[in-house]
C-alpha cells in the first residue's frame, strides 16, 4: 500500500472513530430523554432494553453489562417487577439461578412513551437507502463492535483502581470476600483493616517490584504474577495486601513465596489454605465465630501459627516435621499422620482444625 493509500485510510479510520463516539454520546442522550419523558430512571430502560433485544438475563449478567453492583440491580428489578414490567422465575434448566425476563406482551418503546419506536422508524429508513449487501456489511460490523464493548466493559469492571501503586476496589454491598493469590513472590503480607484504614474499600494493594495482574469481581480479589517470574527475578517481587474487616474472608496463597505474613486479628476468617513451598509462613489468627479450616501443604521451612488465647485447636499433621511445639507440648521427629488437641478441645465450640500436608523443619502452633 503506497504512502499517500495508508495516508487516506489512516484519515478515514480517524473520522469513523470521530463518528462512532458522536453516535455513543447521542445514544446516551436519547436514552436519558426517552427515560425522563417515561418517568423511568435511565438504567432502568436500558435494562428493559437488554431484555427486549437480548432475552432474558440472570441479575449478575444485568449488573456486569450495566456497570451496576448486585445490591442494586436487585432494587431496580424489585421495582420494575412491582410496575409489571418484568418477571422474575426459576432457570428451568438450573433450579439454582433466577432469571429475569420483559412480562409478555411488554413492548420497550411504548413503555417509553414511544420515544424509542419512534426512533426505531427513523433507522428503518435510514436502512431502505441501502441493499441487502451493503446492510450485511453493516451489520457485521455493529455485532463485532458489541462484542468488543462488552469485553472492555468487563475488562473495566475488573480492573482494580490504581493510584502511586496502591490498587483498591470499593466494598459496596458484598457480604464476603476471597483473596486468591498465584506463583511466587519474595515476601507476601496480608493483614485486616478497620473501617478508618481503608475506608469503604474491599482491600487496598501495593506492589513491589514486578507488576502482577489484579483483578477484582464479585469479591474475589485475584493477584497472579506470570509463571515464569520467579525465573526472572521474582525473588524482588512483594505484596501488601490489607482487607476489609467489615466482611468475613476466605484466603488461598498457591504457588510459592520466600515469606508469607499473615496478621489477621482484625479480620473475620472463614479459611486460609496455602499450597505451594514456602520458606516462612507466620499467621497470627483472629476469633473464629465457627470452625475454620486452616491447610497448609507444599512444604515450608518454619511455620508458625498463633492464635487468640483460650481458643480451642486442632493439629492434624500428615507430612514430616522435625520438631513441633502445640502449645506447652513439644515434640521432635514427628509425623505421618499425626493428631494433636488444645487442652480442652470441644468440638462443639468455635476452632481452628489445623492440616499440616508439608514437610517442615520446625512447626509452631500456640495462643496467646
Amino acid at each position: 500500500m503506497s504512502s499517500g493509500a495508508q495516508n487516506k485510510r489512516a484519515e478515514v479510520l480517524g473520522e469513523l472513530a470521530r463518528e462512532l463516539r458522536r453516535f455513543q454520546g447521542l445514544s446516551a442522550s436519547f436514552f436519558r430523554a426517552a427515560a425522563a419523558r417515561s418517568g423511568m430512571t435511565v438504567t432502568d430502560l436500558h435494562v428493559l432494553e437488554l431484555l427486549e433485544s437480548g432475552g432474558p438475563a440472570t441479575a449478575g449478567q444485568l449488573a456486569d453489562l450495566t456497570g451496576l453492583t448486585t445490591g442494586a440491580i436487585t432494587g431496580m428489578l424489585n421495582r420494575l417487577e412491582e410496575a409489571g414490567r418484568v418477571r422474575r422465575e426459576r432457570d428451568p434448566t438450573d433450579g439454582r439461578r433466577v432469571i429475569v425476563r420483559l412480562v409478555a406482551g411488554m413492548d420497550v418503546g411504548r413503555a417509553s412513551g414511544a420515544t424509542l419506536a419512534s426512533l426505531g422508524m427513523a433507522w428503518e429508513d435510514l436502512a431502505s437507502r441501502y441493499d441487502e449487501e451493503q446492510l450485511a456489511v453493516i451489520l457485521a460490523f455493529l455485532k463485532h463492535g458489541n462484542v468488543l464493548s462488552r469485553e472492555a466493559l468487563v475488562r473495566l469492571r475488573e480492573a482494580p483502581v490504581g493510584e502511586g501503586g496502591t490498587f483498591s476496589a470499593p466494598l459496596g454491598d458484598l457480604d464476603s470476600g476471597r483473596l486468591v493469590v498465584s506463583c511466587g513472590m519474595a515476601h507476601l503480607t496480608v493483614r485486616g483493616s478497620l473501617r478508618d484504614e481503608i475506608g469503604p474499600a474491599l482491600y487496598q494493594a501495593r506492589f513491589h517490584g514486578p507488576m502482577p495482574d489484579v483483578t477484582a469481581r464479585g469479591g474475589t480479589v485475584t493477584i497472579r504474577y506470570p509463571r515464569r517470574l520467579w525465573a526472572l527475578g521474582g525473588r524482588h517481587a512483594a505484596a501488601e495486601v490489607a482487607l476489609s474487616a467489615a466482611i468475613p474472608w476466605q484466603i488461598v496463597i498457591q504457588g510459592g513465596a520466600a515469606q508469607v505474613d499473615a496478621a489477621l486479628r482484625d479480620l473475620t476468617l472463614a479459611g486460609f489454605e496455602i499450597k505451594g513451598g514456602m520458606s516462612e509462613i507466620h499467621l497470627e489468627l483472629p476469633v473464629p465465630s465457627g470452625v475454620v479450616p486452616i491447610r497448609i501443604s507444599g512444604g515450608a521451612s518454619d511455620i508458625t501459627v498463633r492464635r487468640p488465647a483460650g481458643v480451642a485447636a486442632s493439629a492434624h499433621l500428615k507430612g514430616w516435621a522435625s520438631a513441633i511445639v502445640f502449645d506447652d507440648q513439644s515434640y521432635s521427629a514427628m509425623g505421618n499422620d499425626v493428631r494433636l488437641y488444645s487442652h480442652g478441645y470441644d468440638v462443639t465450640a468455635p476452632r481452628y482444625d489445623i492440616d499440616v500436608a508439608s514437610s517442615a523443619s520446625m512447626v509452631t502452633i500456640t495462643s496467646g
